[in-house]
């Protein structure tokens, strides 16, 4: 693992590397090699995932001074959704630096987009484990924020659910529905995919923490496959 690399790209330098180590290896590497003192990325996660939505909220309430709570709460769901974050991942080359099982290495769908996002977010809690709240504030701030012209100009910020059902209403005359295709993980971590129908027609999945969650992102990819 070239990590330095890493550093280079997000212009950010870690005092202690294992704690960048530890944040792109994921549970499944470790399935494949017991390596003494070797920790999975799951707990970093945990904390980068409450370290982000409080940069992102402060951010939101300081840029729009007038929205109301239910604008901001949608502004903020829009740019840490699973789909934004594996986006940012991406575009940072995570891949690069996975630690993964074999078989978790060759997947390259859904699954994988969902391990670039929990990965984004375990980056964000070595950061703030590393140096504190101003690293990890800038690398959200650098890389994942200039993402909210995105947000407002595709209208990403209006609930998918709704507006999903609304185009299926008028384009197809039919209520779309959702139906819990699998669970994933431990109860403590559990990720649920469910599959968005209209009528028997399976238009896409979504996966997310809640079934809500996988539902709105299942909305999501349903309406930029329909075009809608």
């Amino acid at each position: 693992m070239e990590l330095h690399l890493f550093e280079e790209k997000i212009n950010l330098f870690f005092k202690n590397k294992e704690l960048l180590k530890t944040a792109f290896t994921h549970r499944s590497f470790l399935n494949e090699h017991k390596a003494p003192g070797m920790e999975h990325n799951e707990r970093l996660e945990f904390l980068g995932d409450a370290v982000l939505e409080l940069v992102v909220t402060n951010f939101l309430f300081k840029k729009y001074p007038k929205k109301p709570e239910g604008d901001l709460t949608a502004l903020r769901s829009a740019l840490v959704n699973s789909t934004m974050l594996s986006t940012v991942a991406s575009e940072l080359e995570f891949g690069k630096f996975l630690l993964l099982s074999k078989g978790e290495a060759k997947d390259t769908g859904r699954a994988r987009s969902f391990i670039l996002a929990n990965t984004f977010e375990s980056v964000i809690g070595a950061l703030f484990l590393d140096g504190g709240y101003e690293p990890a504030e800038k690398f959200i701030t650098d890389f994942l924020l200039p993402h909210i012209s995105e947000v407002e100009e595709k209208r990403l910020w209006i609930d998918a659910k709704s507006f999903f059902q609304e185009c299926a209403q008028e384009y197809a005359n039919v209520t779309p529905t959702y139906k819990t295709h699998k669970e994933i993980g431990p109860d403590h971590d559990k990720q649920f995919v469910v599959g968005l129908y209209i009528g028997l027609e399976l238009v896409s999945e979504g996966q997310g923490r809640s079934k809500q969650e996988a539902e709105t992102e299942a909305a999501r990819i349903g309406l930029e496959k329909k075009g809608w």
